[in-house]
Order: structure tokens, then sequence, then C-alpha cells
């Protein structure tokens, strides 16, 4: 059965290109075969940090999408990530209605993932209430609650969102916070989170022993989680 990983949210810079590169290394580490499809046109992460895993697929036209479900269908055993750049879920909600995706993908064999990543903010939690209005217990939904903001997401415990999301089956794990000056290493360099970790040149990371250690087990604890879920 090919598994399809949809790495949403909406809002720009809560985290989703973050979570998608975690979700790459991960399959990487775990010699687990897969394919990235990005959607972002001008800040494409999979496209830069994994470049040799991944393709684009700018959300500019019906069928935008149409090559996720062929690559699926073609090498059932790889995993698919899809990295929805933000303001594309209208866009991606057209694409599932008009070719009646959740249908194909039953009648294909195909099992669909959301991931729906959240920052600590009220927007966030709007967002995941009209997500689940719209395609609540459709899909398979992880709720990634990510911590580079702010570890307390009072918000969302009040409003009743995460007890309805897990009452439709959703998981949920938290991504939690990386120093900002080491992500800003790893970004600079454009460097993968296996080189993170293993590149002995400081040079070519920007990160000093320490810090690949404090990567290697922020990678550790995230992994503990995936583990949890079915990839």
């Amino acid at each position: 059965m090919s598994h399809i990983h949809f790495i949403g949210g909406e809002k720009g810079g809560v985290g989703k290109s973050l979570v998608a590169r975690v979700l790459a290394q991960y399959f990487i580490d775990r010699s687990v075969s897969f394919v990235g499809f990005d959607t972002d046109r001008s800040h494409g992460a999979l496209l830069r940090f994994y470049a040799d895993f991944a393709a684009p697929a700018v959300l500019d036209q019906h069928d935008s999408l149409d090559p996720v479900l062929e690559s699926a269908i073609a090498e059932p055993q790889r995993r698919i990530v899809v990295d929805l750049a933000a303001q594309t879920q209208q866009a991606l909600a057209g694409w599932l209605d008009d070719s009646d995706v959740f249908g194909f993908a039953e009648e294909h064999g195909l099992a669909l993932t959301w991931w729906h990543v959240m920052d600590t903010g009220r927007d966030s939690v709007d967002l995941l209430r009209q997500w689940l209005d719209d395609f609540g217990g459709r899909i398979k939904l992880v709720l990634v609650l990510n911590e580079v903001r702010g570890d307390r997401f009072d918000i969302l415990e009040a409003s009743g969102e995460r007890k309805r999301a897990e009452a439709l089956g959703a998981s949920v794990i938290t991504l939690r916070h990386l120093p900002d000056t080491t992500m800003q290493k790893i970004d600079r360099q454009s460097a993968s989170f296996w080189a993170a970790v293993n590149h002995p040149d400081r040079a070519a990371t920007g990160l000093g022993l320490l810090e690949r250690q404090r990567v290697k087990v922020w990678l550790h604890r995230t992994y503990a989680q995936l583990d949890t879920l079915a990839l």
C-alpha cells in the first residue's frame, strides 16, 4: 500500500517545511524509499535540503497534484511527502473534490495522511477547526504541536478542537524546540539533518561538536514520536 503524507496547516511560518524535512530524514535513516513534492515556488525546503529526493509541484493548475497519485500507484512501496505551501488549502480542497481523491485512494489502495502543523496561536486553532469542518473523519490526521514559538497550547486545549480531532481518530505528536541559533546555522548552510549530525567539518555545517550532539538528541526524541505512527 502506498502512503501519501500531506504536510499542511495553511498558516505561514508555522513549521510545515520543518516537519517535511524531519519526515524526509526519518525515512532516509529508516531506509524507507520515498519521494517529496514541494509546492512552495519561492522557499521550497525539500528542494533545497533534500534535492535528490524531491520534485516541484506548484499548485497553479487543477491537475498540479496529479503526479502525486500517479507516482504512488507506479511505486506502491515508496512513501510520498507533499510539503504544502501556505495559503494552498483552497486549491488542495478543489483538487480533492474535483477528482474525488478520497474515492480514488480507496479504489487503488492509497493511504492518505494529513499532518496539521500548529503553533500556540489562536489562528492555528481556527484553521484546525475549519479543517475538521471540511475534512474531519475523511482522512487520517496527525496534529503536530510545534514548540518553536512556545510550549503552552492552552488556547488549543480550551477550544475543544484537540478532543474533537482525537475523537475522529487523530494522533498528536510534539515537535520540541531546537535552539534558534542552531537551526539558523543549519539553514544557512542548506545542510540536511544528516549532515548536521554527522559532518565533521565545522565549516560545512557551522555546528560545533556539542551543537551536533544537540541536533542528534532532538532528532532521536522526534523519531521516538514518529515511531508511534504507522508511516
